[in-house]
């Protein structure tokens, strides 16, 4: 029997947390670029960016975790991923206070989110990573995307209804 393939990441800080993104859906990363704020928008995504002449939703995953939201320094950057939404492709910014290295996360060592204990929705964390000694939480982007577009689509259409 074979062992899985090792997940290759990005590995990003969040405040005091090591995060893992699949490094095959990252585009680019960039330093920080003028961010267009958005009226009215979920704090999950409150603005866009200009990448390569592409509009670009830039989300903060700090927001979907409950946690501090400094201000930008020089170490933070916007990690430009690509992945799936509802089977469609789709670019978003991700802000991250630091990125640090791509490393590989060998899949025995990832497992499920507990239930209880994680001061994370376990519904937006895929799964856990251990490397060093450490912990790596390996978010589920596709779902928090989603639950983002879910929830701020009616929210938006009935502003708009009672706007005009």
């Amino acid at each position: 029997m074979t062992a899985a393939a090792p997940m290759t990441a990005l590995t990003i800080r969040l405040e005091d947390e090591l995060f893992a993104v699949e490094a095959s859906k990252v585009r680019e990363i960039l330093d920080l670029v003028p961010v267009t704020e958005v009226p009215h928008a979920s704090p999950f995504v409150s603005g866009l960016i200009n990448v390569r002449g592409r509009v670009v939703p830039l989300a903060d995953l700090r927001v979907m975790f409950g946690m501090a939201q400094p201000e930008p320094d020089e170490d933070t950057r916007i990690v430009v991923m690509e992945f799936d939404l509802d089977g469609e492709p789709m670019i978003a910014g991700i802000l991250a206070d630091k990125v640090h290295d791509v490393t590989d996360i060998e899949s025995a060592s990832i497992e499920e989110a507990p239930k209880v204990g994680m001061r994370w929705r376990p519904e937006f964390v895929r799964g856990i990573g251990k490397r060093n000694g450490g912990f790596i939480i390996i978010p589920d982007l596709g779902r928090i995307f989603e639950t983002q577009g879910g929830r701020s689509a009616p929210a938006a259409a009935s502003e708009e209804r009672s706007a005009s």
